[in-house]
């Protein structure tokens, strides 16, 4: 009797005892998992997806690799798109790819970032890139001189809306006039203000096919002894909005400089111009009369 009331005694510490040791082996585990860092979780995939191509084949700007960084950390920072960069042509294709390459199918918009000259692209490729735009709707930004780019390729200049035909005064402070205050990507822009850039002239353009956004203000403007100035209305856009078939396009010259993409209003443009590329805001695409002129001026 007595001995099974020690057992009795016994049995319940045994209990006690095995719960303090598994609470303590818990409390270790956790300490033990507290001194590790989380596991990795996969990408996180975002809403929309953005190509970056910085191929050149002709001037080489030093600007390039900051505009390729400033557009994928734009995206990274709002958290609205992912960024796949790139200074080849490879997924300029709607051709099935191997080896976890995606093709055009899976961005919304593409961005040429002062690719220069003509591009390695075939014929299949350039068809898929206007139907990428023009049949898919998907957005089109073109940064300075994506303008000289392409020369062969008709539709090219087409969509973008015209080539790179001199930059009259090189890299100066450019004054600009705000055409469009309402457009989401010039909207923080004031009316009339100055940059220090590289504007250029273009050619096989014309303001009835575009929305000028940003121009030159011509009143402003030295013309003695230029043989680069070759546009006789001295018009000379400096951002621009169009559609192409069902997609949005966007040009602006603004960005030859390193500098230019350290500056909060040249980021803040083309953020808002990828954007609203993305269908993400509204803004004009209708053509309007060029400002008037005062009188006197040239």
């Amino acid at each position: 009797m007595r001995a099974f009331a020690n057992s009795c005694f016994l049995f319940p510490a045994v209990i006690a005892l095995a719960f303090l040791g598994s609470s303590n082996s818990a409390q270790a585990q956790a300490a033990a998992s507290a001194a590790w860092p989380p596991p990795p979780h996969g990408k996180e995939i975002h809403l929309k997806h953005v190509l970056v191509i910085g191929q050149t084949r002709g001037f080489e700007h030093d600007s390039v690799s900051a505009a390729m960084v400033a557009i994928y950390n734009l995206g990274k920072e709002s958290g609205l798109w992912d960024t796949t960069l790139r200074t080849d042509t490879e997924l300029l294709t709607k051709k099935p790819m191997k080896n976890n390459a995606k093709n055009l199918d899976y961005f919304d918009v593409l961005v040429f970032a002062s690719t220069t000259g003509e591009l390695d692209m075939d014929d299949s490729q350039k068809q898929d890139m206007m139907s990428f735009i023009k049949e898919d709707g998907k957005g089109f930004v073109g940064i300075h001189a994506a303008l000289d780019t392409n020369y062969t390729w008709p539709e090219y200049g087409e969509m973008i809306g015209g080539w790179f035909d001199q930059h009259p005064w090189s890299t100066f402070n450019a004054p600009i006039v705000n055409e469009d205050p309402s457009f989401p990507a010039v909207r923080h822009f004031p009316g009339a203000f100055v940059k220090y850039d590289e504007i250029y002239q273009p050619k096989a353009w014309s303001r009835d096919k575009v929305n000028v956004l940003l121009s030159l203000d011509p009143t402003k403007l030295n013309y003695d002894n230029n043989p680069r100035i070759h546009r006789a209305d001295h018009d000379f856009p400096v951002a621009w909005s169009k559609v192409y078939g069902k997609g949005r396009v966007f040009y602006s010259t603004l960005g030859h400089t390193e500098e230019a993409w350290q500056d909060p209003d040249i980021r803040k443009m083309y953020f808002e111009a990828i954007k609203w590329t993305l269908g993400m805001t509204e803004g004009s695409t209708a053509s309007h009369p060029r400002p008037a002129v005062p009188s006197g001026t040239r």
